[in-house]
């Protein structure tokens, strides 16, 4: 292993690139910001001029990072497996130490360190590592190894840029803390609230569990028109928008009452849906103009069954 060997690269006081400390994503106009993206377009001019294409449509990854973790869990300090891999991620945190650099990457809410001495990296990554910023989605093709202190990492030998980033992500350690700008720009949320993504996936399992519980109690699952000629269903006050090829108004549905009603009339037994609604009233963390909604009917029964 390289005699520069460290702690990782996201340790207290580990350096994040330069030019974002400090910087505020959400503050638009401010000089700084302005100068952090014109940082970055002049090295997406350089990438392209050096013929490296900033934004490739494709890359294959052998692993996730978190693949990769489980793949090794304990592996000795100073362990070099042979074994080769290609993963990818966002640029989380960059140390640079002389000839030698560590990148964290983050991909599914798991961090992995790419071991980077200058010496092992092909003559264009040598290059490209130095144009890498904070915020960036890198490939990185090389063996698996585990640092000295024990850190699983990949050693690359060949880099790749994925996407160059040309604005900050939030400050490391403050994380994204205005509710405002956490629900205005969920992207950033996602990027450094490990709780919003929790958020999103046990919101897809409790969706799968229901969609598994109606089904096997045989209940059909269907879709009804989101477009309605009258605002019915419950009270609340419609969206309206006008329909050129019929000249009529219409309205985005408060509730899929009256159309999953129509099926049980038609014959249908048990249905239910999934669906999003559109109220126009108030607006708040807890209440979103626009919502999914749950609601099922069946024949021959009442709330009591």
């Amino acid at each position: 292993m390289h005699p520069d060997d460290n702690d990782r690269s996201d340790a207290p006081g580990a350096a994040q690139t330069s030019d974002e400390a400090g910087a505020d994503p959400a503050a638009g106009g401010s000089s700084k910001l302005d100068e952090i993206i014109a940082t970055r377009r002049a090295k997406v001019a350089e990438l392209r001029a050096a013929g490296v294409e900033p934004y490739p449509v494709r890359f294959a990854p052998t692993s996730t990072l978190a693949e990769l973790r489980a793949r090794y869990p304990d592996l000795d300090p100073q362990t070099d497996t042979g074994d080769a891999a290609t993963v990818a991620g966002r640029i989380v945190s960059i140390r640079r130490l002389g000839k030698l650099t560590f990148v964290v990457l983050r991909e599914d809410g798991m961090d992995l360190q790419l071991f980077c001495p200058r010496a092992a990296l092909d003559e264009a990554s040598r290059a490209l590592i130095g144009l890498l910023d904070v915020g960036d989605w890198l490939g990185a093709d090389g063996e698996v190894v585990a640092t000295k202190t024990g850190e699983l990492s990949v050693k690359p030998a060949t880099l790749t840029m994925l996407s160059k980033g040309l604005r900050p992500l939030p400050d490391k350690w403050h994380g994204l803390s205005d509710t405002e700008a956490r629900f205005r720009q969920r992207e950033l949320d996602l990027v450094v609230n490990a709780d919003a993504r929790r958020v999103f996936e046990l919101r897809s399992r409790v969706l799968k569990a229901l969609r598994v519980e109606l089904d096997e109690r045989g209940y059909v699952e269907v879709e009804t028109p989101m477009l309605h000629p009258i605002p019915g269903g419950a009270t609340a006050r419609p969206f309206v928008t006008h329909h050129n090829a019929l000249d009529a108004d219409l309205y985005l549905r408060i509730a899929p009452e009256l159309y999953l009603k129509r099926l049980i009339a038609g014959g249908m037994r048990r249905v239910y849906e999934i669906n999003r609604s559109f109220r126009n009233e108030g607006m708040s963390t807890r209440h979103n103009p626009e919502f999914t909604m749950l609601e099922s009917y069946e024949a021959y029964a009442d709330y009591h069954d």
